[in-house]
Order: C-alpha cells, then structure tokens, then sequence
C-alpha cells in the first residue's frame, strides 16, 4: 500500500513538473511570437492613456506645476517689464507673486480634468500611427498626441482655464482679479506722463489664451517623461500587454 502510494505521491510530482514547463515553454513562445496588429495598437493605446493619466495626476496635484521649476508658469513675456519695474508700483512685489502662484493654482485645478480628454483623443490611432510610433524615437507617441490634439484639447481646456482663473482663491480672490490689479496699476503707470517718458507700454496680454498655452505645453512635458520611463523602465510597464509591447525594443536594443 505505501509503496502504492510513494508512486501515486511520484507520479504527481512528475506531472506537476511537467506542467511547469509546458507553461515555461508556453510563455516562451508567446512572448516571442511577433506582435499583432490589434497588441501594437492596444499597447500603445494603453501606453498614451498611463502617460497622459500619470501626467495629469502629477500636474493636478497640489504644486504639481509651481512647485515643478521644469514646468512653472512664470508672467507672460510681455508682463517682464513689469518685474523689471515692479518697486515702482506700491505693494507691486507682493502682487507678481500672487500672480505667479495663483496662475499656476489655477493651471493645476484644470489638469485634473485632462485625462478623459486624452484618452477620447487615443481612440483615432491608426494601425500605421501605432506601428509608427512603435518604432519612432523616444518621444513618438507624445509628439502624435501633440499633433493631433494640440488644437481639440486648447479648445476644450480654454474654458477650463477660464474657469478656474476666475474661480475665488485666498482671500476670496480669483487669479484673474490679482492679474488685472496687477496689470491696471503699471497700465496707469505706463500710460502717465512719467511712465511715456520713460518709453513703458502697457500690458495686455490675454491672460486665459497664454495660460492654457503654457499648461499644456506642460502637460505635453509630463506625457513625454511618462513615455520614456515606459519605453526605458521595466518598472513602467504596469500591465502585460504594456510588457510585451515595449518588451520587443528591449530585445532589438540587445540584439536577441
């Protein structure tokens, strides 16, 4: 009877093994089998969507952009007259950094919001956009979402932005009301006497159009770094297919 059974306990252990590495095997072939269309496509899909997700995560963060110096959004170009001159505006010091900070509070409100807007957009990918994108440089994907939802998400987030420009911060002050204190006192001073002497003109930049600009291009900076951890760090590829995918660069680059 022991005997009987030391060959059953045997027998199961062989079977056991063997189903081992027939899995071993199996997941050899798979992962080695050359990609389909329908995993290129879905795997790049998947890899924009983890970018742009993470992406907006970061930014939408508290100082996820003003505490970023890679991303901060500073006065506009047009506004450094302002600093240059600012000790001539009374309490003028205090205003450009309410300013400073309260545009990028309002930038990181608006981020929360951009991810859904990203993945509607992923879903027109092409077959030849993914095998391209693929095979492309590092910053492939994020450069093809770039081109072809700059304009749809700067149209879609611009009342965002507005929004939140003009939605009450510290002191019951939105970014817009500091902006517009801001740039009113060096209008007047720019437009007096004094200040025409002296060859100031005055600001008028849209605050709205220059700020979803700048959040975006930030943003885009964010989806570019997601992308390369993910084409680079094994770590990244938080799903099976995102592995298999981007698993085929790692095989080319070490020649297997």
């Amino acid at each position: 009877m022991k005997k009987k059974v030391l060959t059953l306990a045997v027998s199961l252990m062989l079977l056991l093994a063997s189903c081992a590495s027939l899995m071993t095997v199996l997941d050899t072939v798979v992962s080695s089998a050359p990609l389909t269309e329908a995993e290129v496509s879905d795997g790049l899909k998947e890899a924009l969507i983890t970018g742009a997700r993470n992406a907006a995560g970061r930014l939408g963060a508290t100082d996820g952009y003003f505490g970023d110096q890679a991303v901060r959004i500073l006065l506009p170009e047009e506004a450094a007259v302002i600093v240059d001159n600012i000790s001539k505006i009374p309490g003028g010091d205090r205003l450009v950094q309410d300013v400073i900070l309260s545009i990028n509070r309002a930038a990181e409100d608006a981020a929360r919001d951009v991810a859904p807007i990203f993945v509607n957009s992923v879903t027109s990918m092409t077959l030849r956009d993914a095998f391209g994108i693929l095979n492309g440089s590092d910053d492939a994907a994020t450069r093809y979402l770039h081109n072809t939802t700059y304009d749809q998400l700067y149209t879609l987030y611009t009342p965002k932005i507005g929004a939140s420009i003009n939605k009450p911060l510290v002191g019951n002050v939105s970014t817009q009301d500091t902006w517009d204190a801001l740039t009113q006192q060096w209008n007047q001073f720019a437009t007096s006497l004094a200040g025409r002497l002296a060859g100031f003109k005055p600001v008028e930049t849209d605050l709205s159009s220059y700020l979803t600009h700048r959040a975006l291009d930030g943003m885009f900076l964010k989806v570019a770094e997601e992308e390369l951890k993910i084409r680079e760090d094994v770590n990244a590829r938080v799903t099976p297919l995102l592995k298999r995918v981007f698993g085929t660069l790692d095989n080319r680059q070490t020649g297997a």
